[in-house]
């Protein structure tokens, strides 16, 4: 009960703060803290589905947010380019008009029959990263896979290292711990060894992870399909969707070399774009991204809060971008956010 207080009260002082800055916002104030421009970043655009436990919920919008998103940018002013023009626009001087980027990771289908119309009808392009891994099917969903047996059990049982140990998951609350537990021990031990125990353990209670790789993900006769689109491109997004920051030097050239090759062989031209899986301070670091940038890319995009601006140019594969995020779908929130107030008031971890 603890961590669900804690985590409701986070969401509540995020909200609040999404809203101050608009207010601020709409006032004038700080008009300068928007930097450039901003590049956004989502996964799933599907319609909602009512279940008690959602711990992914944070990774998914509804097709009429991402409306409402598009709507309110525009009315805010912002001008949607698309990522591969970013380099250029901060090279350029004397246009005040920021700039709105939109990027999705994984490679969803649901991002071909939910996104792309919506997109269509703003003129807005976009970039989707693919991990080959997941358009191969040879590799699994974890965190889609683990929601849906713990949605589906009230008892698991999981190795944390000191033994099997029985996890008592009747309730939601119980099944926010676990989740959370199993992913923190995935993110600190060897990702590839839990993500196996987790594909095991659901096979053994009759749920499928290929299933759920190969329900979810688009094939790449898809991705070609939506890369016809005058305002699709396709980035790059390694291939087995592990953190980078823990594998080797060479490890980590493999996973940018290979997924790049990849998207080349669907689209006919390599990728000058890349996505960190996870993107977080603790997923990837100033080295992958040196690594980034001895591979070919033009450009890199991690997790991390921020908006763009002319400093970004000096580290074009570190880049910031702002989460849409499935637990704040307000646009108020959304303005706000883009506004880049927030992140003055935020301690400097760089």
């Amino acid at each position: 009960m603890a961590a669900s207080i804690k985590g409701l009260a986070k969401q509540i002082a995020i909200a609040g703060g999404l809203e101050t800055a608009n207010l601020l916002r709409a006032a004038g104030v700080m008009r300068g803290a928007r930097g450039l421009g901003a590049i956004c970043t989502l996964h799933h655009v599907r319609p909602r589905e009512e279940t008690a436990f959602a711990p992914n919920a944070h990774l998914e919008i509804t097709p009429v947010f991402l409306d409402l998103v598009l709507d309110r940018l525009k009315s805010d002013g912002y001008r949607f380019v698309a990522l591969h023009e970013i380099p250029a626009l901060l090279s350029q001087t004397g246009s005040s008009q920021p700039f709105a980027a939109f990027t999705l990771d994984d490679g969803y289908r649901n991002n071909l029959v939910y996104a792309l119309p919506i997109f269509e009808k703003y003129d807005a392009p976009f970039t989707v990263f693919v991990a080959k891994g997941l358009a191969e099917r040879t590799h699994t969903i974890w965190w889609e896979t683990l929601a849906a047996l713990l949605r589906r059990e009230e008892r698991l049982g999981f190795d944390f290292g000191s033994g099997h140990e029985m996890l008592d998951i009747t309730t939601t609350e119980a099944k926010g711990r676990a989740f959370a537990r199993i992913a923190n021990h995935l993110h600190r031990h060897d990702e590839r060894a839990a993500v196996a125990a987790i594909d095991l353990m659901a096979r053994k209670h009759e749920i499928d992870p290929d299933e759920i790789v190969d329900d979810l993900v688009m094939t790449p006769a898809e991705f070609n399909l939506l890369e016809a689109s005058p305002l699709a491109s396709l980035g790059a997004h390694t291939i087995s969707h592990r953190a980078i920051s823990r594998l080797s030097d060479q490890e980590v050239r493999d996973e940018m070399e290979v997924s790049r090759d990849y998207v080349a062989a669907i689209t006919g031209h390599r990728p000058g774009s890349f996505a960190y899986p996870y993107g977080t301070r603790e997923a990837v670091t100033q080295r992958q991204a040196q690594i980034a940038r001895e591979v070919g890319f033009d450009l890199a995009v991690t997790t991390q809060a921020g908006v763009v601006t002319k400093r970004s140019l000096n580290n074009m594969t570190y880049l910031p971008r702002l989460s849409i995020n499935g637990l704040y779908q307000k646009v108020r929130y959304v303005s706000g956010l883009a506004s880049g107030i927030p992140f003055r008031f935020a301690p400097n971890r760089s």
